[in-house]
């Protein structure tokens, strides 16, 4: 994927002494008060504003928060805690800049954050009017938010369309360097996990890497519609069996190309979904009517953490049992273990997956931990996402 990369502008001495608007990820938790709960975005940013500070660039930066109504501003809709923080990591004073789509004033050297894109009338359906005023305030345009790249709006993609220089930031490079590592170009075996509640909402993804990966990895509700889908029972376990049908034609379609999708063995079961209910290990055979499949069994795990050790390549989206309680943890467990182990690039990404990483301590043993969500599995789907696609476009001018 050709992209203009704004660690390369600066390294060119382009960017010296320009008016550089970079388009972050802000959008962080806040509690009642107004104050930040957790600040991994705001640190993940100041990278790409380093890099323009450093160039002497008049720098500004903006971001979304929550989900304001365009042209009504509330407090709580102010990205000032995100101005505060920011100010607290670069050493200097940020200036929150309110009402700015007609100008900013931001002198070379400086950095300002413009207030809540969001409230701007025009953003989410990305109006050109807007986009073209946008992108009239800057001379190089940086794209460094992953988690909206799958959005067109008006900071996300129509900036990109109108400036005069549109470049992916140091955050955005990366992902677009670890997704092309793990998908385009991927050493073999490719493993993929995915795992989840529901096959519906996954369906689209199983459907995209089984005409690509190795070996399919299914944990959670979507490992018991496969169950289902291999003629065993699953018990009162959640499943959609109505698309049994579906997770055949995965099934059969990693089978016609030589590749598996490892229908588990073994699985830990109880009666009740509680953090206190007795924990079962039974074999895949043998669940009773009553039982609720709540994680892989050890057998099964210790299958998997094998291939995973030989793998290539490792992307993984969700955890396979309810891995939030201590006595369904252990499949989970075991696959981040084989994951950190394995000598294989592995692309990680999604809410429980992070978490599930953060409990297991292996953040430096993942090769890329994708912050994306959303942007993350319509990446797995094999969509092209607007940001890519516009900033690949630009590349090309």
């Amino acid at each position: 994927m050709n992209i203009i990369r704004f660690e390369d502008l600066v390294a060119q001495g382009q960017a010296a002494g320009k008016r550089v608007f970079i388009r972050a990820d802000l959008n962080v938790p806040l509690d009642d008060a107004g104050n930040i709960t957790e600040d991994t975005r705001v640190r993940a940013s100041v990278p790409a504003i380093e890099l323009a500070l450093k160039a002497n660039a008049a720098v500004m930066v903006t971001s979304h928060l929550g989900r304001p109504t365009e042209g009504e501003f509330k407090p709580e809709d102010s990205l000032a805690p995100v101005a505060k923080r920011l100010g607290e990591l670069l050493g200097r004073e940020v200036k929150l800049v309110s009402n700015w789509v007609d100008g900013v004033d931001v002198a070379p050297g400086q950095v300002v954050l413009l207030e809540n894109c969001r409230l701007n009338k025009g953003e989410k359906k990305n109006n050109e009017e807007l986009s073209k005023k946008l992108a009239a305030l800057c001379d190089i345009f940086v794209h460094d938010a992953f988690g909206t790249a799958h959005r067109a709006e008006a900071t996300t993609y129509g900036i990109a369309q109108f400036a005069r220089v549109a470049s992916a930031g140091p955050l955005l490079a990366a992902e677009i360097d670890a997704i092309n590592k793990a998908l385009e170009a991927p050493k073999r075996p490719l493993i993929a996990i995915v795992a989840g509640s529901k096959v519906s909402t996954k369906l689209t993804i199983l459907e995209s890497l089984s005409k690509n990966v190795d070996g399919l990895i299914v944990g959670g509700g979507i490992a018991n519609t496969f169950m289902l889908a291999a003629g065993l029972k699953i018990g009162k376990s959640l499943a959609e069996p109505d698309l049994v049908g579906a997770a055949k034609a995965v099934i059969d379609a990693m089978k016609a190309r030589g590749a598996e999708v490892p229908i588990p063995e073994d699985v830990v079961v109880a009666k009740t979904f509680a953090a206190d209910a007795p924990a079962t290990v039974k074999a895949a055979t043998e669940v009773a009517d009553d039982d609720m499949i709540l994680d892989i069994g050890p057998k099964t795990a210790a299958k998997l953490a094998a291939q995973l050790k030989a793998a290539g390549t490792v992307v993984w989206n969700g955890p396979v049992g309810v891995f939030e309680f201590a006595a369904f943890e252990q499949g989970t467990k075991a696959i981040a273990q084989a994951i950190a182990e394995s000598s294989a690039f592995s692309i990680a990404g999604g809410g429980d997956t992070l978490a599930a990483i953060a409990k297991y301590g292996i953040e430096k043993d993942v090769g890329y931990i994708s912050t994306g969500g959303g942007a993350f599995l319509e990446v797995l789907e094999g969509k092209t996402l607007p940001a890519f696609e516009i900033l690949t476009k630009r590349a090309a001018a």
